[in-house]
């Protein structure tokens, strides 16, 4: 019972690698007439060359039937070709096999320099979004614009990978559209050119975190990008989108609010008196009945505080100094000496 599911599990094995290597065969068989692209290996030109071992190419324009090739290539590996780029990148389109005369005898295959494009759409706008913001919560749609589809001549589609790379760098294999199902992007089997990838990615899933999201396609087939990795040929061109849901040529307005401040009170005068003293100044003669000359002095004293001020100067009035006892006294004995003065004589 065991050995029966041993040979049970390896009959399965075989069926699926068998399957595998036929259906990788065909993509790589090239028949007379066939498209071949610059960067492709391990081809099998078996039946381009018809037992033929040379090919040439021809300038546009050139009288092929009565002229000699312009370029010629020797085949030493029919079963495993390579499409050179330091070989073929110049001499592009039609290629002929050679008799012995090197004269064509039928075509061979075509040469052609391939070419990869990617645009993102959004549908819920109807509008091409390449480079540019997507409202949060739009579906996305993306398009590959590619030549390689020529490859469908060999019985099998090109396969493609989509990249799209989040705001923090991580790389998704496949999108969750808005019903929550996935598409996977890192084999897609391109049939027609445009080839369309419909809504299959819903922007405001809780997966996606709002930012900038970079955009790309790589073809690898029969490992061409390997061989020749340049950006519009096997490695699309990146574009970009927008995931948030401010419009980015719409600046955001900041509501500020006035502080407020409490009111501010002017500040208080300070007075400050200046009191002025008046002192008399008493002047006597000998011979003439003394008049009092008074001469006032004045002391000032004055505080100032720091600004505002205001000064008011209030004058304090001293009462004048009458004559006292001694005056009248000494008025009295001159009139009393001068009366004696007057008797004696």
């Amino acid at each position: 019972m065991a050995s029966q599911q041993k040979t049970g599990v390896l009959i399965i094995f075989l069926i699926v690698t068998i399957g595998t290597v036929n259906a990788a065969a065909p993509i790589q068989t090239v028949s007379q007439g066939n498209t071949v692209f610059i960067g492709e290996q391990g081809l099998d030109i078996t039946g381009v060359l018809g037992g033929a071992s040379q090919i040439g190419w021809w300038a546009s324009g050139a009288a092929v039937a009565t002229s000699s090739p312009d370029q010629t290539y020797s085949v030493s590996s029919p079963t495993n070709f390579f499409v050179a780029p330091s070989t073929f990148g110049s001499y592009t389109g039609n290629w002929y096999r050679l008799d012995t005369s090197f004269k064509p005898d039928g075509p061979a295959f075509n040469v052609v320099d391939p070419h990869l494009a990617v645009s993102v759409e959004d549908p819920t706008v109807s509008i091409d979004a390449t480079n540019k913001w997507v409202p949060r919560g739009d579906q996305v749609s993306f398009v590959l614009d590619t030549n390689l589809i020529a490859m469908n001549q060999r019985g099998a589609s090109p396969q493609l990978t989509l990249y799209v790379q989040s705001p923090d760098g991580a790389q998704f294999s496949s999108l969750l559209n808005s019903a929550g199902n996935p598409t996977p992007i890192s084999t897609i089997l391109v049939t027609t050119s445009p080839f369309y990838l419909n809504s299959i990615w819903n922007t405001g899933n809780s997966m996606y975190a709002p930012g900038l999201y970079t955009i790309w396609a790589e073809c690898n087939v029969n490992g061409m990008k390997d061989n020749y990795g340049v950006t519009g040929k096997t490695v699309s061109a990146q574009v970009t989108i927008l995931d948030q849901d401010q419009n980015p040529l719409i600046p955001s307005r900041a509501v500020t609010t006035k502080p407020s401040s409490p009111p501010t009170s002017a500040p208080t005068p300070t007075r400050t008196v200046a009191t002025q003293t008046t002192t008399p100044r008493i002047t006597q003669s000998d011979t003439t009945v003394p008049t009092p000359s008074i001469s006032p002095i004045e002391a000032t004293t004055s505080v100032s505080t720091p600004p505002p001020q205001a000064t008011d100067i209030v004058p304090t009035p001293q009462p004048t100094k009458s004559p006292g006892f001694g005056s009248i006294f000494g008025i009295v004995s001159v009139i009393f000496g001068f009366a004696a003065y007057r008797r004696n004589k």
